[in-house]
């Protein structure tokens, strides 16, 4: 069976889940949603294509970037084409390196052996001479076996013996970032990781923010104050509030506080902007993917709890304030020079729960906005 592909552009297809929520599921035949609009069709088949089983988060997603520059300075002519959620599209239509990007329509956990399979088999004419798998699951090296990529590289994981035939051994002490774990899958790190980058060109924020009734003038502070995992992430809303007053009591008409982030987060972004008295404008829930990256691209700083989009303002080389509470910054930290990382560094914390063991989240609640403000000063 042939591969469906859509003519449209990855940013014309916000209906079909390329938001911050994940799609619905697709059924029938993958999706092969094109990349970037200044690549050639001709590269497909120049020498064979990669095709790259991506993780499921978007900060993890960021974190394979640095693999794919490796595989695009090696192979040039390679297409490297990514098997990933639908939500992710328009992430991945940001990265010069992406050729395509084809639908995974399975949901997180699932496993579905008969439709893996059956996707594997339509895969099969599409010409991979290689596949990487990140995510360390089994069922994640389902898809590239039934396709006979003839050679699958990945860690060995939960025992993938037979699944992968290029097998690495993780040395987490030598390697305890996540992105120098996926770029060593291209063959031994000979000099520092690079960093993800992500494209937005000028004309793209001024297309969101005329499309959302914004300034196209103004140079926002963007709050992210969602977290995906759970509460013990999440900078507390009237911190974020009290922040936005004393930014609007600082800055002037052109400097507003924007708050972003999926839907999930509009009930936060609400309360901070009640708590502001309207110093932050809440944006949670009226934005898609694509868009929260270029309102992102063009602030003139981020404060971000540890998030998705954190990574993507480490990514657009933004000036960033990044709040860790629960988590360490030793595994996903923010990958940019511009990132400063604020922790209390209490000896609670990182417990990596999703809500506080203790009951007090003293590592959020007793971190102060004045902490926030001395970097936002120097932004």
């Amino acid at each position: 069976m042939p591969l469906l592909r859509h003519p449209v552009p990855l940013h014309r297809r916000k209906a079909e889940g390329a938001s911050l929520n994940i799609g619905k599921k697709h059924q029938g035949p993958p999706r092969v949603f094109p990349g970037p609009p200044e690549k050639k069709p001709s590269e497909a088949r120049s020498s064979g294509g990669i095709l790259i089983v991506a993780p499921s988060w978007i900060g993890d997603t960021l974190m394979m970037q640095p693999l794919l520059m490796r595989l695009k300075a090696r192979e040039p002519d390679a297409a490297i084409h990514v098997l990933a959620p639908a939500w992710s599209a328009p992430l991945l239509a940001r990265m010069p390196e992406v050729a395509a990007v084809i639908e995974n329509p399975f949901a997180h956990g699932q496993f579905d052996w008969a439709g893996r399979k059956a996707l594997g088999k339509r895969l099969a004419s599409a010409d991979f001479h290689q596949a990487y798998v990140l995510p360390n699951s089994w069922k994640s090296a389902l898809v590239p076996f039934f396709a006979k990529i003839p050679k699958r590289t990945g860690y060995t994981g939960e025992a993938r013996y037979l699944l992968l035939n290029d097998r690495h051994r993780l040395d987490e002490a030598a390697l305890p970032r996540l992105v120098d774990r996926y770029a060593a899958l291209a063959g031994p790190l000979d000099g520092a990781t690079p960093n993800p980058r992500l494209t937005s060109t000028p004309e793209q924020q001024r297309a969101v923010r005329a499309a959302l009734g914004l300034s196209v003038d103004a140079a926002p502070i963007v709050f992210c104050p969602g977290a995906e995992y759970g509460p013990a992430k999440r900078w507390p809303a009237r911190h974020f509030a009290e922040l936005a007053r004393k930014v609007s009591r600082r800055g002037t008409p052109s400097t507003p506080v924007w708050a972003i982030g999926s839907a999930k987060d509009a009930n936060i972004g609400a309360e901070i902007e009640r708590l502001s008295d309207g110093a932050a404008q809440n944006l949670c829930g009226r934005t898609d993917l694509e868009q929260a990256i270029d309102l992102i691209a063009g602030a003139r700083a981020v404060v971000s709890n540890d998030s998705g989009l954190m990574h993507v303002a480490a990514a657009l080389d933004r000036p960033l304030a990044a709040i860790y509470g629960s988590s360490s910054p030793g595994y996903t930290p923010p990958l940019s020079p511009r990132a400063t990382i604020i922790s209390l560094g209490l000896a609670c914390s990182p417990c990596f729960k999703r809500e506080c063991p203790l009951g007090h989240l003293n590592c959020l609640n007793q971190l102060q906005p004045e902490h926030v403000l001395a970097m936002l000063d120097h932004a």
